[in-house]
């Protein structure tokens, strides 16, 4: 895709300006932060107890907050067992089907649902849009009335004169939002799919394949008029992606805009990259807003607005307590157990800056990658960022790498990973890969998560860095218990596996964390068309969990102590340790990544006066 992506600060930006020529499509993904089930929680959930059916356990029996469990029932209905693949569109119709066949249990599954939901900060900020009459019309997919219960609280507080008057449409009641939108009498919520109190829902696949025609045509009126925001919605259901294709077929669709929220890594369905594109081909100014949740699109969008009393009163009350805030350390006397080890390391330097090189033709950061991999440049780190790339590693590769895209050197770019997620990333593929660089480490970079495993040297190798690699291997092997491989075969699938930490960037406290987690990693095949070779890739994965889980089930506290130590040890042997990319002392003709971290993983214990001071 080449269309432009900006961050929720960019968005918060033009919102300023837009926010009254806007309206907004909420999905399933807009209320999780509010207690609600996603759409994805609520397909594990119906696979959850079809998988207990068929096996004849209860759900008692399973625990799917287990990535073991959970990727076992996903792989069991991978295209199987009436099931079509993971991640289809038609996933979740056909799931909550093959569980409720019956309308009346739906109704009371989604109602039941809904009742454990609060309106979130997300839904404050769009309550006080709505009571300060900048946010015209609002479609939702999802059940819910928390917006309409945000926005009730917010307009009792205002006197009768400043009170919008919100009108809520949903099946039923369609006749509303078409007068509505023949009147221009805003501010108007329509529910596409329904509201969990009408006996008119759509959630199968019959019923999401045509949308209420009149709702239907509300929504295409309404994007004639104004620009769109989409947050919290995958797209999956017919209905609605055609009839957004349909807006955008009209000569004057989205005047202001269409924004796409999406969490940084994410895929788009191939429907929606087809409306982005097509729209982006029209003349419609399309962004993709990179934000990882609701919350942080909310906040950046309150901080552009000037909301009087008593909005403002409301919606900062509203505001989310951070979950990790600075305490005074302990002065008095005080015991020193219980004592808990953390696995993170203190990062006491991050990269600032990077190259900025310009490009004729926007790419995501994966298109990117992809151009330089295919032109075997690979000790370059690159981001995209609209028309500018910002990159580690040497100019002389960079540039011809990106030959194609006629790039230009544009002097340096600042680097902000607090609240860039392009940054974030960047910054966070060059730690590992710079961890990686002269020890028996082998960097695995994927859009879920970065991971560091264990790399044995070719017994050929004589040069400083092999023989110090089989010394620290060595050292591991100790670690994981005697008689324990930390390479080699997964028995029964003969399949290669190592030992392996996942590997996480986090800011906390004021502070840069490199976070480790131990685990094996399994060399399992990907997935195939072919039905036979994709059948054998499904049972390999279900084999390999179970290994996995038996080979973890007896590490107890003591030897995950030891691995901690020795895991901080091969990752930070120095205090400080200093990893760059591309390693060594860096790059000459380009700006390279240098990284210090600390050699001890924090630990949390109570202090005695002494120790504190």
């Amino acid at each position: 895709m080449t269309v432009n992506r900006v961050s929720a600060g960019q968005f918060a930006h033009t919102f300023g300006s837009r926010g009254p020529n806007l309206a907004w499509l909420l999905g399933a993904g807009a209320s999780a932060d509010a207690g609600i089930p996603t759409g994805y929680d609520m397909i594990l959930d119906f696979k959850s107890r079809l998988f207990c059916e068929a096996h004849g356990l209860t759900l008692r029996e399973i625990d799917t907050g287990d990535p073991l469990w959970e990727e076992r029932i996903t792989r069991h209905f991978d295209g199987a067992h009436g099931l079509p693949p993971a991640g289809s569109p038609e996933e979740y119709a056909l799931a909550f089907e093959a569980v409720y066949p019956d309308e009346v249990d739906r109704r009371r599954y989604i109602a039941d649902c809904i009742s454990h939901g609060r309106p979130s900060y997300g839904h404050r900020v769009l309550a006080a849009l709505i009571g300060s009459r900048q946010l015209p019309v609002l479609f939702q997919t999802n059940f819910d009335s928390l917006v309409e219960d945000a926005a009730t609280v917010l307009c009792d507080a205002m006197s009768p004169v400043e009170r919008p008057h919100l009108t809520v449409a949903a099946l039923d009641s369609a006749d509303r939002a078409e007068r509505c939108l023949k009147e221009n009498d805003w501010p108007l919520l329509a529910k596409l799919h329904g509201d969990y109190e009408s006996s008119a829902l759509k959630n199968t696949s019959d019923e999401l394949r045509t949308q209420d025609e009149r709702l239907r045509q509300v929504l295409i009126g309404a994007a004639s008029r104004f620009g769109l925001v989409i947050l919290g919605y995958s797209g999956r259901d017919q209905s609605v992606i055609e009839a957004l294709q349909e807006a955008s077929q009209a000569r004057s669709a989205f005047p202001s805009g269409l924004f796409w929220v999406l969490r940084p890594g994410s895929q788009l369905l191939p429907a929606v990259e087809d409306l982005l594109k097509d729209s982006d081909a029209r003349g419609v100014d399309v962004q993709i807003v990179e934000v990882e949740n609701f919350i942080e699109l909310a906040g950046a969008i309150e901080q552009q607005l000037q909301l009087r009393e008593p909005i403002a009163s409301i919606v900062r009350a509203a505001r989310p307590i951070s979950r990790v805030s600075a305490v005074p350390v302990p002065t008095a006397a005080g015991s020193l157990f219980p004592v808990l080890r953390t696995s993170a390391l203190p990062v006491l330097k991050v990269p600032t800056i990077a190259r900025r090189i310009t490009i004729c033709e926007s790419k995501t950061t994966r298109e990117l990658q992809e151009l330089l991999r295919d032109r075997e440049q690979r000790r370059v780190i690159v981001a995209g960022h609209g028309l500018d790339v910002a990159a580690f590693g040497s100019d002389s590769d960079l540039l011809a790498g990106l030959e194609p895209l006629n790039p230009k050197l544009a002097g340096t770019i600042d680097l902000h990973p607090e609240n860039e997620s392009w940054a974030l990333g960047l910054i966070y593929e060059a730690m590992v890969r710079s961890l990686a660089w002269g020890r028996p480490l082998r960097p695995n970079l994927n859009s879920r998560g970065h991971e560091l495993r264990l790399n044995v040297p070719e017994a050929s190798r004589r040069d400083p860095d092999a023989v110090r690699g089989r010394t620290i291997l060595e050292t591991m092997r100790a670690a994981y218990g005697p008689g324990e491989r930390i390479v080699g075969m997964v028995p029964e699938i003969s399949r290669a596996f190592a030992e392996a930490v996942h590997v996480r960037l986090e800011h906390h406290l004021g502070r840069w964390w490199c976070v480790f987690e131990p685990y094996t990693w399994v060399d399992l095949p990907r997935r195939s068309d072919d039905p036979e070779a994709d059948s054998i890739r499904r049972s390999m994965n279900i084999a390999a969990s179970d290994w996995r889980r038996e080979r973890w089930a007896q590490r107890y506290n003591s030897r995950w102590d030891a691995l901690f130590q020795q895991w901080s040890k091969l990752i930070a042997p120095d205090r400080p340790t200093i990893a760059r990319f591309p390693g060594g002392s860096g790059v000459t003709d380009g700006i390279g990544a240098e990284f210090e971290l600390w050699d001890a993983t924090a630990w949390s214990s109570p202090l005695s006066a002494e120790r504190a001071s």
